[in-house]
């Protein structure tokens, strides 16, 4: 969790938001189910991230149509998939 974001985290507005959501999907992790696996989910993610420009913003950060329940696994997966806009090589260095 970044710095900036603790406090949105911690809200009772995120709270009730994020165990609404999961209960609206039937606390399965939504992209497991996308491969026919009953999986439960455990994180409830924002597609559009949370940026510190848009924390403010109850559009991006409290909107059902942002969230996407997943597993640990998957919330991992869906972050490293932004995670790739670079390349290291064997040692660490980065690749242009």
């Amino acid at each position: 969790m970044q710095e900036y974001a603790k406090w949105f985290y911690r809200s009772k507005a995120w709270q009730q938001c994020r165990d609404g959501y999961a209960k609206s999907v039937g606390r399965l992790c939504e992209e497991c189910l996308k491969r026919g696996i009953y999986q439960p989910g455990e994180i409830v993610h924002h597609r559009q991230p949370i940026t510190p420009d848009n924390i403010r913003d109850p559009a991006i950060t409290l909107s059902w149509s942002n969230l996407e329940l997943v597993c640990r696994d998957c919330h991992g997966d869906l972050h490293r998939q932004r995670a790739h806009r670079y390349r290291l090589d064997e040692l660490g260095r980065v690749l242009t």
